[in-house]
Formats: structure tokens, sequence, C-alpha cells
């Protein structure tokens, strides 16, 4: 009989609707704080290697503010700020401290429905690309905004409709009566959140996020998104005998590594040329394809299926440069362009063969892909890569010049050449005409 008690005063106290709205905050919590860490320290997160969608969504400017603040560290305080009051909105609470908790949550969920919206907006049509820590965060913020509107709406004071503090003659110590108004129906002075002030409190929490979203569209971040330095100057890249953009001549000669599955890489393809013109003929980019996939790269610490062709796609485009310097870059540009869509998309191992195939022949082709210069290259390149993550920046594309190393950000050509300058030590003098 004892245990029957706990049981129904628990499941009063705390009902299904308030141990869910704690438990989702608590997920909240946690996914935001995991999202602040990976920023802060660098971190790979499970599932998110270089590259990924999710890598992408992270590394975007749209995952922080200025470049310096983590929007995931903001949903932290909301979604601690949620957690805490959801403690304090019981019927044993003073009703004073009932509805400055329910207001609170009313703001802050909105808040974070808010906030759920846009970055799911920016998601799909801007990066193009989704975080699944991001988007369980997203629906966790508006399943929280769903369950506070609700139950916030059905709470009133002592005096309607809610728990009586007098027992019913013959009744024992845990019943307890509701007690109800004259006409059926509580005043918005009896409930906890009257409906206009629900309303109120809800274009608060939106007005935050109105702000979070102008503060990101208006304040440019910094251009670099991650750089570095190694402790040992890379091995220097005989220009004469890799693929490149620019001239085997030039006097400064910096590696690229890419994946030929990454839209961060596609992007930046056709930035290339017209920084080396830009340069003057003074710099070159080496062309070092970098799978991030296991087979052939090692220091990828989990395989993802966006990068499975990433290693066959690598050496089918090595084959062409081998057959034929000159039209590798015809292949080059043909895989990193798109013909339809409003993105891209990697090109499939069958349409990657049949064309250079049709740019060199089968039979060349075929003698190309068993010399084997390709995998000591690939190598070559996958060294690089793993020399460069020392300090758990593992995404790509990747500059490397010297010891030095910056993943770079451009949203344009114009936005590369501060971070060749910055980053890499490239002297700005060494501009052409």
């Amino acid at each position: 009989m004892g245990i029957d008690n706990d049981t129904t005063c628990f499941q009063r106290f705390w009902p299904w609707w308030r141990r869910l709205l704690t438990g989702l905050s608590l997920l909240g919590l946690v996914l935001s704080v995991y999202l602040s860490w990976h920023y802060l320290e660098g971190a790979t997160m499970i599932g998110c290697g270089g590259g990924s969608s999710c890598d992408q969504v992270l590394s975007s400017r749209w995952s922080t503010i200025a470049g310096v603040l983590p929007v995931s560290a903001l949903a932290a305080g909301v979604y601690l700020a949620l957690l805490v009051a959801s403690l304090f909105i019981g019927p044993t609470t003073e009703m004073s401290v009932r509805r400055l908790a329910w207001r609170a949550m009313l703001v802050f969920v909105w808040a974070a429905a808010g906030s759920a919206v846009w970055f799911i907006v920016l998601q799909k049509w801007v990066i193009g690309a989704f975080c699944p820590y991001c988007m369980t965060a997203h629906i966790t913020g508006l399943l929280l905004a769903t369950l506070v509107t609700w139950q916030s709406s059905k709470q009133f004071d002592d005096g309607s409709t809610g728990i009586s503090k007098h027992s019913a003659p013959n009744s024992t110590m845990d019943e307890v009566i509701p007690v109800t108004v004259q006409d059926g129906s509580p005043t918005d002075s009896q409930r906890a959140i009257s409906p206009l002030q629900g309303i109120g409190l809800a274009l608060v929490g939106l007005t935050m996020t109105g702000i979070l979203a102008v503060c990101q569209v208006v304040i440019t971040p910094p251009l670099v998104y991650q750089g570095g330095e190694t402790r040992e100057t890379q091995s220097a890249i005989n220009a004469y005998g890799v693929p490149l953009i620019g001239s085997p001549d030039a006097q400064y000669v910096v590696t690229l590594l890419f994946d030929y599955t990454c839209p961060h890489c596609q992007q930046m393809h056709f930035m290339l040329n017209e920084i080396v013109r830009r340069y003057g003929g003074t710099l070159a980019f080496a062309l070092s394809p970098t799978p991030l996939n296991r087979q052939c790269n090692p220091y990828v610490l989990q395989d993802v299926d966006e990068f499975k062709d990433a290693c066959e796609l690598a050496k089918i485009s090595l084959a062409v440069w081998v057959a034929n310097h000159a039209l590798f870059p015809d292949f080059e540009n043909w895989m990193f362009s798109f013909e339809s869509g409003d993105r891209w998309r990697p090109r499939s191992l069958d349409d990657a063969r049949a064309k250079a195939v049709e740019l060199i022949g089968q039979e060349k082709y075929d003698d190309a892909r068993m010399n084997p210069w390709i995998e000591q290259y690939l190598q070559t390149s996958v060294q690089i890569y793993g020399n460069t993550i020392q300090t758990g920046k593992s995404a790509i594309p990747k500059l490397v010049f010297g010891s030095r190393w910056v993943v770079p950000q451009p949203y344009d050509a114009e936005d590369l050449v501060p971070i060749l300058r910055d980053s890499l030590g490239i002297p700005v003098d060494s501009f052409g005409p």
C-alpha cells in the first residue's frame, strides 16, 4: 500500500509531461555542450570526419557568431536554464516562483524553436548539408516549444483548477480534490500564464532569435577557419612531376590537399586559377588528392559512406594525369563541375572512368592505372595530411606551405589572398600585375 501511495505521489508531482520536459532539456544540454567542446578543442566528433556533411555544417561561418562564439554555447545556456526552471514548476513550489519558471521557459523554448528554424533553413538552402547532432538539438527545441506552450496554458493558481490544500472528508492524506471555478472557466488572473502573456513571452524568445540571425549575417567572421604549424617542414613536392595549377617555375608552390567527394574542395577548386593570375605567376598549387577513406588513408578515424569512392576517384584522376598531362585540367574541371540540380554532387565511379577513357583512350587508361607512381603519390599526399592533424584538425581542403598549414573557408578568390598571406606567410609583394 505504501509503495502504491509513493507511486501515486510521484506521478502527481512528476507527471509524464514534466518528466519528458526535463529529459528533453537534458538532452539538448548534453548535445550543445558536446558541440561546444568540439569547437573549443578542435576535436573530431564521432561520424563527422573531414569533409562530411556534419563537418561542413560545423566548420561553416554559421556555426559561430563573428567566428568567436559558437552558437552551441548559447544553446547550452538556454537548455541549462530550461532544465533548472523545470525543477520549479511542481505543485509544491510557491505560485510566484512557478509563474516565474513558466515565464522563463516560454521565452527560452521559443528562442530555441526560432533558432531551430533558422539553422534548419541555413543547412538546407545555404550550406547544403545537414549535421545529425545539430538536427537532433533543433528537433529537441521544437518539441520543447510545443510541450511548454501546451502545458503552460493548463497551469492555474491553487484557487482555481489545481491542487487543493484541503482534503475532503474521509479522504486519505494522499488524495487531492480539484477546486473548480463557479462558471467553469478560470480567469486570466487565476492562470499561471495568461494567453496574452504567453504570446508576449513567445515573441520575446523569437526576438532573441532574430538578434542572433542579424548578428550572424551582419558580423563577418574571420576568413581562416583553422590553421597551425607542424613540428617539421613538409618534404617539398617536385613541381615538375605532379599535377599543378600554375607554373612549375613559380616562386611559391602551395600543396593543396583535397578529396573529389568533398563539397568544400569543389568550391575552392574554381578559385585557384584566379589566385594564380593575381599572383602573376609567382604562385602555383600542387594538387594532392587526399581521400577521406580508410581504404587508402589510415589517418581517417571512421569511414563515412559519402567518401566510399574517394580512393578510387583519386586514382582515376591521377591515371589521367599520368597518361596525358595536357588533358588533366579538362578532367579535373569536369570532376568538380555540375550540370543540373541546386548543388554539386561527386561524380560516380562509372562516370569518372567513362570520362577518363573518353579523354585518353582505353589502352592508355589501362596502362596508366598500372603505373606505381599513382600509389606512391597518393601515399605522399596522405602522409602530409597525417603530419598536419597533430592538433586534431582533420578537415579539408587544406593548404600546406613549408611547416605551416591552413584549412581556409573563403567565400571567393578575394578572400583567399589574405589567408595565403597571413596564414602561410606568402608575401603580398609577390603579386603580379
